[in-house]
């Protein structure tokens, strides 16, 4: 489950791709409609094995589909080798001391005896 800045962040990019597809679907439409009026209509009977072609929205369908498909087995692998390698994390670090924050640590590490030798 994604945190709350993450999500924030995910529903911010996504709300702009919608919005750039409407702009551009929008401007699409206009393109259309304006090379319509100057375009005739074309037929693609006379060409040879234009029916054996998929239609376009069958063509998209199955890609998307396809792409789905392929998601779906890398979410699956994802999972398969987060479970293989979660047994090398630790089950949760702890954080370090506000005094050790953004400092890199000793060479020599501390004991916990609080003597510092062996």
């Amino acid at each position: 489950m994604a945190t709350a800045p993450t999500q924030e962040l995910q529903e911010s990019f996504l709300s702009a791709i919608r919005k750039s597809q409407d702009i551009t679907l929008q401007a699409i439409k206009v393109w259309v409609d304006t090379a319509e009026y100057f375009t005739p209509k074309v037929s693609y009977a006379h060409l040879p094995f234009a029916r054996l072609l998929p239609k376009l929205d069958e063509f998209v369908a199955g890609s998307f589909d396809f792409a789905e498909q392929v998601l779906a087995s890398q979410r699956r692998f994802t999972d398969d080798v987060l479970k293989v390698t979660s047994q090398l994390l630790p089950d949760e670090a702890p954080a370090p001391p506000p005094e050790t924050r953004g400092r890199r640590p000793s060479a020599v590490p501390e004991t916990r005896s609080g003597t510092g030798t062996s």
